[in-house]
C-alpha cells in the first residue's frame, strides 16, 4: 500500500521550473531516501509534502489525502525533523515535548505515557528536567525524533537527520528510529548526506535539475552501475588479455594492473583465481557505492554538495555555545 503518492507534480518559482513532472510513490512502513544535489528540486518537494509549499501542478497524495486540499488533516499524520533544531532553549527537554502535545491537542491521559515512553527510548528520560541549551548536539536531535513522534504519525520526514553528529552518536539515533519505525510502523522520508545511513533505505530516489533521475534499491541501483571491479597483476600482462578475453571479459590496463567489471566479484574470484592459467601476482575487489552512483548520476558526490550544510550546522553551534556531540 502507498502512503505518498506523487503524480507529475512541478513547482515553478516564476519562471523558473523547480521541480519538472516528478513522479513517485511511497510503501507504507518503508525507509525512503530522497537524495540530489543542492538546488535539485529535493526541499521544494520535500516542502510541497509537507504542506509547507504548494504545488504549481500535479497531483500528490499522503495517505489517501490530497495533500493541496487537506493541509490540515496532512499535518495530523506527519512528523518533522528538520535540519537546523527548531527547540527552544530557555525549556526543559520535557517543557519542549509537552508545549507539542498542547500543538497537537494530544489528551493528557495519552500524553504522559507517550511522552515517558518516547523519552525513555531516545535515553533522555532521567534528563528531562535540565534546560535544553545545555544538551549536546546528540541530545537535542534525539529530543527532536521523540518529539516528532509524539503524536504517533504516519509519516516523519528526517531533514538531514544526524548531520554533523560523531559516527557514534549517528548510530545511536539510528537505533532509536529503526526500533520507533517497527514498534508503530511508522514511514520514514529521509534526506542524508551519509551513504552508510541511505544504504538503510528499503528505495532511493535521486533527483536531480528538477527530475527524478533514479529510483530502486540501494542495491540494484549499484547493480545497475556496471557490477564489480576485479584488479589484479599478474608477471604476464599480453597472455593474461588474452585469457580474460576468451572468458568474454572486457580488460582494461593501467600501468601492470588489469582491470574488469563482472557482475558478482564475490561469487566470480573463487573459481577465477582457481583456474585462471596466468600467474597472480595480488588481486582486489572493489565493488560500487552509492557514492559511486550519485556521482555517476550526477557528477558531484553528495557530500562536495553538501559541505556547505555542515559546516552552516558547525557556525550555528559556535553561536550557541553548545558542546560537542553525545
Amino acid at each position: 500500500m502507498n502512503i505518498i503518492e506523487v503524480k507529475n507534480l512541478y513547482k515553478n518559482y516564476g519562471k523558473v521550473e523547480a521541480v519538472k513532472g516528478i513522479s513517485f510513490d511511497v510503501l507504507q512502513g518503508e525507509i525512503f531516501g530522497f537524495l540530489g544535489p543542492n538546488g535539485a528540486g529535493k526541499t521544494t518537494t520535500i516542502n510541497i509534502l509537507c504542506t509547507l509549499l504548494k504545488q504549481s501542478s500535479g497531483e500528490t497524495f499522503l495517505d489517501g489525502l490530497d495533500i493541496s486540499k487537506n493541509r490540515n488533516d496532512v499535518r495530523k499524520r506527519i512528523g518533522l525533523v528538520f535540519q537546523d533544531t527548531t527547540l527552544d532553549d530557555y525549556l526543559t527537554a520535557e517543557e519542549n515535548i509537552k508545549f507539542h502535545a498542547y500543538a497537537y491537542g494530544i489528551p493528557r491521559t495519552i500524553r504522559t505515557n507517550r511522552i515517558e515512553t518516547l523519552l525513555k527510548m531516545v535515553g533522555l528520560w532521567d534528563r528531562r528536567k535540565e534546560s535544553v541549551r545545555n544538551y549536546s548536539g546528540g541530545m537535542r536531535r534525539r529530543l527532536e525524533i521523540a518529539r516528532g513522534l509524539l503524536h504517533l504519525p504516519k509519516v516523519l520526514f528526517l531533514d538531514e537527520p544526524t548531520l554533523g553528529l560523531d559516527p557514534q552518536t549517528r548510530r545511536t539515533i539510528w537505533e532509536h528510529i529503526n526500533e520507533i519505525r517497527q514498534k508503530d510502523k511508522i514511514t520514514i522520508f529521509m534526506t542524508t548526506h551519509y551513504m552508510d545511513e541511505a544504504e538503510q533505505c528499503n528505495r532511493i530516489a535521486i533527483i536531480d535539475h528538477g527530475k527524478i533521475i533514479a529510483l530502486d534499491t540501494p542495491k540494484q541501483l549499484k547493480v545497475a552501475l556496471g557490477g564489480d571491479t576485479i584488479q589484479i597483476t599478474t608477471d604476464n600482462v599480453t597472455e593474461a588479455i588474452k585469457e580474460l578475453k576468451s572468458l568474454n571479459l572486457i580488460p582494461k590496463i593501467n600501468a601492470n594492473n588489469i582491470t574488469f567489471t563482472v557482475p558478482n566479484g564475490n561469487e566470480f574470484l573463487p573459481k577465477f583465481v582457481h583456474e585462471f592459467k596466468q600467474k597472480i601476482i595480488s588481486i582486489g575487489l572493489r565493488t560500487p557505492t552509492l557514492d559511486d552512483v550519485f556521482i555517476s548520476l550526477t557528477g558531484k558526490a553528495i557530500r562536495e554538495e553538501n559541505r556547505s550544510s555542515t559546516e552552516q550546522m558547525r557556525t550555528w553551534r559556535q553561536r550557541r555555545g553548545m558542546r560537542g556531540p553525545r
